[in-house]
């Protein structure tokens, strides 16, 4: 029994160090999209205002929406940040395979 107890206290100890890994990896990954978002938020107003070239509205609202998902599970299905580079390159495909 003692030794039962042992092993479940282990795992329990395993277990919420993996927690605090993955909820520092979902904090990194949050605080990485709220920039990312903040940027694209920037660059379509700049757009916006600067006349934008007139068919890139849908364009740029399906970006929003795009850059507004959020993974449901952080740290665990998402890319490291390392293969984040800026222009989108390394990107994983946002985009719903069709049925």
């Amino acid at each position: 029994m003692e030794r039962l107890n042992t092993k479940l206290y282990l795992q329990n100890c395993y277990i919420m160090k993996e927690n605090e890994r993955l909820r520092k990896a979902a904090l990194l990954l949050n605080q990485e999209n709220q920039a990312l978002l903040s940027e694209l938020k920037h660059r379509l107003a700049k757009s916006a205002a600067g006349g934008g070239g007139g068919g890139g509205s849908n364009n740029s609202n399906s970006n929003v929406a795009a850059a507004n998902r959020v993974s449901p599970k952080p740290g665990v299905d998402a890319a490291p940040p390392s293969s984040h580079q800026a222009g989108g390159k390394g990107m994983p495909d946002t985009k719903p395979k069709p049925k």
